[in-house]
């Protein structure tokens, strides 16, 4: 099982005492050169006077975009603290067992603009890129992630299953291959009979549901099948309803229904 999920838009730096970034501490080490013309790019970038339109944020993100400046000496901190938001908060990956843990080391990756993946436990600094920008020196980041990210990810997803939260920005830097069983992650709003997909609230769904794949008891699901049954666990308490639909464009959706 390969568990996918975009970064958040809101990160917690870490504290001051952390260490300083080093690439070739993290997983995946080789997406090296891509993170380093990126990273590159984005302390440019950050730097110039028209950061704020090129990175595509408002003023109240100007001390966010002043940060990335200094991004290679920053502390750093395990992605599971920096990354915050309704997501991680649902998945709690800074609260799990130490199964729990191992789990999410192995299965459990998270796709970032300016870092391709990122384990939970590596170390990065607080940042503010989003894999939707055009990088000034790169291009459109989801193009620039693409090559790389299917040379790291097209052997570990070959017959696995791929439960796949990430939003369509994301989505767009990797497709899994054909012969993964690929499950994109759906929420809906079931209101008078009447379902209508969700956005803020499917941030939290996915995140319960991430959590549960990593701290339920048992093997992890091995199919779209198997990963529906594990969902239905959920009913009654989390869920309404789980659905899975048949293979479209080489991936299946799971509907999770929310009240």
């Amino acid at each position: 099982m390969l568990v996918l999920l975009p970064p958040s838009e809101g990160k917690t730096p870490p504290r001051a005492r952390g260490p300083q970034l080093d690439l070739d501490s993290l997983s995946s080490p080789g997406l090296n050169p891509v993170r380093e013309k990126v990273l590159d790019a984005l302390v440019e970038a950050s730097a110039s006077p028209d950061a704020m339109r090129v990175l595509g944020v408002g003023a109240s993100l100007d001390a966010e975009v002043a940060r990335n400046v200094h991004l290679r000496s920053l502390p750093t901190g395990a992605a599971k603290h920096v990354y915050t938001g309704v997501l991680y908060a649902a998945a709690g990956l800074d609260r799990l067992t130490p199964t729990g843990r191992a789990r999410a080391s192995e299965s459990l990756r998270i796709v970032s603009g300016l870092w391709g993946l990122v384990a939970p436990d590596d170390r990065i600094p607080a940042y503010r890129l989003s894999m939707g920008t055009d990088l000034p020196g790169i291009g459109p980041l989801a193009g620039a992630w693409r090559g790389a990210l299917g040379v790291e990810l097209e052997a570990r997803a070959d017959g696995e299953l791929v439960v796949d939260c990430r939003s369509a920005t994301y989505l767009a830097a990797w497709h899994p291959p054909r012969s993964a069983d690929w499950v994109q992650v759906r929420v809906l709003r079931e209101l008078d009979g009447s379902r209508s997909v969700v956005s803020h609230n499917a941030k939290h769904t996915r995140g319960v549901l991430t959590r549960h794949l990593l701290t339920r008891r048992g093997r992890a699901p091995q199919d779209a099948e198997g990963l529906a049954r594990v969902a239905r666990e959920l009913v009654g308490s989390a869920l309404l309803a789980v659905e899975l639909g048949p293979p479209t464009r080489g991936a299946r959706t799971l509907e999770l229904v929310v009240a």
